[in-house]
């Protein structure tokens, strides 16, 4: 009975966030935190500076600008060498919940391969829909805004990983007008690192 009813609320709060004339207008600090999360990144002068870190690009791109009370914003990251085969696919929803607080929930896509590009092409999503993309329950990152620059990350723990090595992975983020840190990395079940650089994030630089 529990399940029924968790499910139904979940449908309603989604059925909510589609329906025609419930949009709110986007705050300034928000519109703000997508202005700055957009657009082409690189991580090349980290990667020469750091034999640790590749030279890797993040491309994020707002899509169905029409949905209401967030955005959508696909995202792809990928060897600089191999810019058309991406290692990581993502559609983040960004909304707020405070006036000073964002929540960026994660989805992954049924069939990645065939929405690469989207950053620079959004038809190529064609006609999918977030009910078509698997939400990554416990993935969330909690963004804070101190009037200077935006950051947060995962609750430790609960994003669980289907890797045979990984038991949860864990996102930090900072966001600023011309630069990205992203520090993605995943843990075994004793809390011990299995992958992602050890010294600190990724630094992207905005294109």
């Amino acid at each position: 009975m529990k399940k029924k009813i968790i499910l139904a609320a979940l449908v309603m709060s989604i059925t909510a966030m589609t329906r025609p004339g419930f949009a709110q207008e986007l705050d300034p600090n928000l519109l703000q935190l997508i202005d700055w999360m957009t657009g082409e990144f690189d991580s090349s002068e980290q990667a020469d500076q750091d034999a640790e870190y590749e030279n890797v690009t993040l491309k994020m791109t707002r899509v169905w600008e029409d949905k209401p009370n967030g955005a959508w914003i696909y995202t792809e990251q990928a060897e600089a060498s191999k810019p058309d085969e991406p290692f990581l696919q993502r559609m983040y929803f960004l909304s707020n919940i405070t006036d000073d607080e964002y929540s960026a929930d994660a989805y992954e896509f049924p069939k990645p391969e065939d929405v690469v590009g989207a950053w620079e092409n959004p038809a190529k999503l064609g006609d999918l829909t977030l009910f078509d993309l698997n939400h990554l329950s416990g993935c969330t990152v909690v963004i804070f805004y101190d009037g200077f620059q935006y950051g947060g990350q995962s609750r430790t723990g609960a994003c669980k990983s289907g890797r045979e090595d990984t038991e949860y992975t864990t996102t930090e983020l900072t966001v600023l007008s011309s630069e990205l840190k992203r520090w993605d990395r995943g843990f075994d079940a004793d809390g011990n690192r299995v992958w992602g650089p050890g010294a600190g994030p990724y630094i992207f630089k905005k294109k």
